[in-house]
């Protein structure tokens, strides 16, 4: 009669997990929230951690895939709807405008993948020759189709997208993320812990209940020891296109704050956090009518 097994890990351990041979298993600081946590705590799992294992395995692979990747840079944010992915997108695409480079965009929120809508792309996984895409919408056989998975499914895609797409030979590989501090974020950021990642630029907007969140996401870079490259200040600001028009002989433009920096904005959160202010992207209508995600409305005019 075979033996038993015992209970196994159901994820990637977190970087400072004390291991499951030691009395601190599943009670420790770096258990809160690790979904292995319930099955450390038993104390039932004894001698070599396969989880632990298969991790540091696919972290080699990986490590082994990323060699022909010079840069890595990581777009987060702890808000949602703070410009994300379409900043991912211009990123991107502003790096690639130089011919010589090669540039790739990872989209890794698995539950929204809006880059291949953002980009104007159905099935398609270059945007120019020298800027290709890959992001779980290309599976999906409908854009409408819910994405129903548990952390240690989406781990799994994100280690598929790392170790097995053909990424060849790249300059810059732009991540997007979808907004938070979880599952995502722990798998792209352990996976690429071996890779030397350039670090993360963080997105926010202006008001206060986007930077409470943000300032979370600066601190979860600070955990995990990924570095905070600088923060973008999205949508800071409105300048209304037709007063623009009435204002121009005076050299003047007439700006409206959609979201009020009550507290400052992200230049007084950078200053009080010691982080770099990368810039501010004002509101603008022309970002969303010249975007791709409207080049399959071609009867949708320009407004200026």
């Amino acid at each position: 009669m075979a033996e038993a097994t015992g209970p196994a890990l159901v994820d990637l351990p977190p970087p400072e997990c004390p291991g499951t041979g030691s009395d601190q298993a599943g009670k420790a600081a770096a258990c809160q929230g690790c979904p292995n946590q319930g099955v450390c705590a038993t104390g039932r799992l004894a001698g070599p951690d396969p989880g632990k294992k298969a991790g540091e395995s696919a972290i080699e692979e990986i490590k082994e895939k990323m060699k022909t990747v010079q840069h890595k840079i990581l777009v987060l944010s702890g808000k949602g709807g703070v410009g994300k992915s379409t900043f991912s997108a211009h990123l991107a695409h502003g790096l690639a405008e130089d011919e010589t480079k090669q540039v790739a965009l990872l989209d890794i929120d698995i539950c929204g993948p809006s880059i291949p809508k953002i980009l104007g792309l159905e099935g398609e996984q270059y945007v120019e020759e020298n800027l290709g895409v890959m992001s779980v919408g290309f599976l999906l056989s409908s854009p409408d189709d819910a994405v129903i998975w548990r952390g240690p499914k989406k781990n799994g895609m994100i280690k598929q997208f790392l170790r097995d797409v053909d990424w060849g030979e790249i300059d810059y590989l732009v991540v997007d993320t979808p907004p938070g501090t979880s599952d995502e974020h722990l798998s792209i950021v352990q996976y690429l812990s071996a890779c030397s990642v350039d670090g993360a630029v963080i997105v926010t907007t202006p008001q206060e209940v986007a930077l409470q969140d943000v300032r979370k996401e600066i601190s979860f870079c600070h955990k995990v020891k990924l570095p905070v490259l600088g923060v973008v200040e999205n949508m800071s600001g409105f300048v209304c296109p037709k007063c623009k028009g009435m204002w121009r002989h005076l050299l003047l433009q007439k700006e409206s704050q959609i979201f009020p920096p009550t507290t400052g904005g992200a230049e007084t959160m950078c200053q009080n956090l010691n982080v770099p202010l990368l810039g501010k992207v004002p509101l603008d209508p022309l970002i969303g009518v010249k975007d791709r995600c409207n080049r399959n409305h071609p009867g949708e005019e320009e407004t200026a």
